[in-house]
């Protein structure tokens, strides 16, 4: 273990150093689901609830203002973080309720029959299920990307498809289930020359410090909180300036409208026009020291400890005799998803988790992705900064007991 890596496990993560879940000792490794928060987040969100509880943008009182400014700083640290501009940033609930703005706002105001919209096959549901209903409801198209055996998007066929001229194409920069990291720039700058904007799944990838999400060329790209060390509830979507403007909005309600005249009003021009209601305040707050959490570890540090952890496990799961790694991909990134028949995935958490490891099974809204390899589920691997070397190693060990017993119950069940 490293030191850095040592010191901000105890310091920050004392679920992690010292957790535990029915009285006894706990490896939590469902991250790519959800990530815990360090101290500094929880201590945000109670120095707003404690200091800055205040509705924002309309009070001109002082507590009022001074939650406008919390809620306006997160905005420049997510512009900071990915390189954009400040008025580029929508707060939303999360990256599904993301995906679901900016699709409903495409069936209202770009979308007409016959229209064709593009997805891949591992996309997460909340990038695939938002556009297969705005196509439902305006007359248009999805098709679905394919993708290859090793877990590669099949690019042939996506220039195939691209010939087409879609008006959009859905994509994750990482696969959810197979790890699998895209060739953004490729990828972005195809669908342009084919006229296609492009939606980026980015809640997968934003603690991978990836080049293409630095100054992003893509149309639009969104992600929650809580898979990069914040709080649930909040997300972000990033849109081109010109899609802010030419965008209509799909919220309404208070502080999104300019003035009200019957039949046709006039609403706020900008990121306003998005933000109806009143936001999650504390979590953007929460988000905020999430991001500049990130920033002081360092990203860079985070992501070639979490690829290093990842190689780490991945080698030791290859050993395991009957184990089946899904996906090969030339870039693997947070996530190794595997098999270990006769098993089914359920039973191996189940087994896995009464040793003390906390991760996932199913298909981890990844229907599409689990359909296309012809399994009903899978069990997934997901590490973060704050786990360690050796509790992936003593994962291995309790993942190879496992596959042993089953061996030895299946053979007596045949004998």
């Amino acid at each position: 273990m490293d030191d850095w890596q040592n010191v901000i496990r105890k310091r920050d993560f004392p679920m992690i150093a010292r957790g535990n879940c029915r009285g006894k000792s706990t490896v939590y490794l469902d991250n790519a689901a959800t990530t815990q928060c360090p101290r500094p987040v929880l201590w945000a969100m109670e120095d707003y609830w404690s200091l800055r509880h205040a509705n924002v943008h309309r009070g001109v009182y002082c507590l009022s203002a001074r939650a406008t400014e919390a809620l306006e700083e997160t905005r420049q640290l997510t512009a900071d973080f990915l390189r954009v501009s400040r008025d580029e940033i929508v707060f939303t609930s999360g990256a599904t309720d993301s995906a679901n703005m900016l699709a409903e706002a495409f069936a209202l105001g770009e979308l007409k029959r016959g229209d064709l919209v593009l997805a891949t096959e591992m996309e997460h549901n909340s990038n695939l299920l938002p556009w297969l209903e705005a196509c439902r409801r305006t007359g248009a198209v999805l098709e679905l990307v394919k993708i290859r055996e090793d877990g590669e998007l099949d690019m042939e066929d996506l220039y195939r498809r691209l010939e087409k001229k879609p008006r959009l194409l859905a994509v994750t920069a990482v696969s959810n289930v197979l790890g699998t990291v895209n060739p953004l720039s490729q990828i972005v700058s195809s669908a342009h020359s084919a006229g296609a904007a492009v939606a980026v799944d980015a809640a997968q990838a934003m603690r991978c410090d990836l080049p293409e999400l630095k100054s992003p060329d893509c149309d639009f790209l969104f992600f929650s909180g809580h898979k990069l060390m914040g709080p649930t509830g909040i997300g972000v979507l990033y849109a081109k300036a010109e899609w802010i403007d030419r965008l209509p909005p799909v919220r309404y309600g208070g502080g999104m409208l300019r003035e009200l005249r019957i039949p046709e009003p006039e609403y706020e021009s900008g990121v306003g026009k998005f933000e109806a209601g009143t936001l999650n305040l504390s979590g953007i707050a929460g988000l905020g020291a999430a991001l500049e959490y990130l920033q002081v570890v360092g990203r860079r540090r985070i992501a070639a400890y979490e690829r290093e952890l990842l190689r780490h496990a991945e080698e030791r799961l290859s050993s395991i005799d009957g184990l089946r790694i899904l996906g090969a991909p030339k870039r693997r990134s947070g996530v190794l998803s595997f098999l270990l028949p006769p098993l089914q995935a359920y039973d191996a958490a189940v087994l896995l988790d009464k040793k003390g490891f906390a991760l996932r099974s199913g298909r981890h809204c990844a229907d599409a992705l689990h359909a296309r390899l012809g399994i009903s589920g899978s069990v997934r691997l997901s590490p973060a900064f704050y786990n360690t070397g050796e509790e992936l190693d003593r994962f291995g060990d309790a993942l190879e007991q496992i596959a042993a017993l089953s061996r030895t119950v299946g053979a007596g069940k045949h004998g």
